[in-house]
């Protein structure tokens, strides 16, 4: 297994891309939580990351909205199955953790494991997880940050974009 990295600029901080054997497996905010020790993080290498760099361009202008990377997600499978689900939250959408649960096939009652899944996405922004919010409409649980959230949130609605002197691609 060879694990490289990057650190691209993005209008929400800096990001730094991890691939495993070539395979995009996190994208992950400086002052995330649960941010892996960066040792981890391999060699660093640009090689491997001029499509997700491309895509994450698309979606930071507007000009997309959606990725088509092939992806390594390392986790169990439930986490991989949370995963799986948010990458079918369309742009702009948002689900409570409830419905995230429903939509994979989760029990009754799952909403909190998959918060807890939800929490350890390691391909931030990518694998969508600021699209889950609480059940009664509230921000909740975000690894970058609430306060980021929020913004993602608001520039999928179209009801922000990000600030130019924040656009470094």
């Amino acid at each position: 297994m060879t694990r490289v990295h990057t650190v691209v600029d993005s209008p929400y901080g800096p990001l730094t891309l991890v691939a495993t054997d070539g395979l995009l497996s996190g994208v992950y905010m400086t002052d995330q939580r649960h941010l892996p020790p960066l040792e981890t993080f391999g060699e660093r290498d640009g090689t491997p990351f001029p499509e997700v760099v491309r895509q994450l361009e698309a979606y930071f202008t507007g000009a997309s909205t959606t990725f088509d990377l092939p992806l390594h997600l390392d986790g169990t499978p439930f986490q991989r199955r949370v995963w799986e689900g948010l990458q079918r939250i369309a742009f702009g959408e948002t689900l409570s953790y409830g419905e995230l649960a429903e939509l994979i096939g989760a029990a009754p009652g799952a909403s909190r494991a998959v918060g807890l899944a939800n929490g350890k996405n390691p391909i931030s922004i990518i694998v969508p997880c600021h699209r889950v919010i609480g059940a009664n409409g509230s921000l909740t649980g975000y690894g970058g940050g609430l306060d980021r959230k929020r913004r993602l949130l608001d520039f999928e609605r179209g009801a922000a974009e990000p600030s130019v002197q924040d656009q470094l691609f």
